[in-house]
């Protein structure tokens, strides 16, 4: 049981704001990444695919769970904190815990207080900041370990699978794997074939411990010119993810940069450019019409990139800065602004 009572009070207080803003007589919480993130990192899933096994009913007198009674033993015995443990229903098998949560009364669904929602979970508590820290070095860890096997006959399926059992291994939901051999670089999404890495490789993942998710991309084998271009591209992201601004003006200022280092100005249009991260993979994905607000002790993940080119790493907003946390001292880096970046690792 990874969970804070203390942190966990303080989400209670959070969606209790919320709750009375919206005049709702309950919330409801539906969605892994609300469920996990108000109950403190309980695994939600079974399969990484399916709906959560728990739904959560937020009203003025506490929070009721509603459990797939054949989940809820496991749950209580392994996952839940004492104090949530002893409100639970059990919803027979055949119901999904939303569907029995709001079937208990009037309530507000969670797609009705979602911005709401993103803003109260967005500044992450002590604990959960140790969870990520610790989540993002050994994310880190599993890549270099990984990295160091690659080789050019290497297959990029062979990779992937050294990488996946490395994180499950620590205990990491492999959420996705991707890897692009020398063959394959133009996709900006390459998922895993028999291909060869070849000259030069990226490998990108998205790992899951404890409901939070760490994001990073890693190249091995030969560098490419234009990375020292690209690393200045996520320097405008990352210079402007400051708690205060706006996400919009911290896009076009991230966006602003690809013509500036070279690139066609209207790279960003060709893939996502990434966003704050946390309890989902982008929570949300950012576009020029996001206007949620920076929050200190926010985690982030940009992934600006261009043909043959990406970087991205999981950070976390501080009053000192940017804090990298998916990093291993054992990864060769190159000095961009007052951060260590990540570079390509030879064979």
């Amino acid at each position: 049981m990874p969970g804070s009572e203390v942190d966990r009070t303080v989400k209670r207080a959070r969606l209790e704001a919320v709750r009375q803003v919206a005049q709702a007589d309950a919330l409801l919480l539906t969605s892994h990444e609300a469920v996990t993130w108000y109950l403190e990192g309980v695994r939600s899933h079974v399969s990484l695919a399916g709906p959560p096994v728990v739904a959560v009913r937020v009203d003025a007198d506490g929070d009721t769970l509603f459990v797939a009674d054949n989940e809820a033993d496991r749950l209580v015995a392994e996952e839940l904190l004492p104090s949530d443990a002893a409100r639970i229903v059990r919803v027979p098998w055949l119901t999904p815990p939303a569907d029995a949560a709001a079937a208990h009364g009037p309530a507000v669904a969670e797609a009705s207080f979602a911005p709401a929602l993103r803003a109260a979970r967005a500044s992450l508590l002590p604990a959960e900041r140790d969870r990520y820290r610790t989540l993002g070095r050994d994310t880190a860890e599993a890549m270099t370990d990984a990295a160091a096997t690659a080789r050019p006959e290497l297959t990029e399926r062979a990779l992937a699978a050294d990488l996946a059992h490395r994180l499950v291994a620590r205990g990491l939901d492999p959420l996705v794997i991707l890897v692009a051999g020398e063959s394959r670089l133009a996709h900006r999404h390459p998922l895993p074939t028999d291909a060869a890495l070849g000259r030069r490789a990226m490998l990108v993942v998205c790992g899951r411990r404890h409901g939070l998710i760490a994001n990073a991309t890693r190249w091995v084998g030969a560098s490419d010119p234009d990375q020292a271009a690209i690393l200045q591209v996520e320097a405008a992201f990352l210079d402007a993810t400051r708690p205060g601004a706006r996400l919009d003006d911290v896009f076009a200022a991230g966006t602003g940069a690809y013509g500036a280092q070279g690139f066609a100005a209207d790279e960003w249009r060709r893939h996502h450019q990434g966003g704050p991260t946390g309890y989902a993979g982008r929570d949300p994905r950012a576009t020029p019409d996001t206007r949620d607000l920076v929050q200190e002790h926010h985690a982030f993940a940009w992934n600006p990139s261009a043909p043959g080119v990406k970087v991205e790493d999981t950070v976390l907003t501080t009053s000192a800065g940017i804090e990298v946390l998916t990093a291993d001292p054992r990864w060769p880096t190159v000095r961009v602004g007052v951060l260590d970046r990540p570079a390509a690792r030879p064979y």
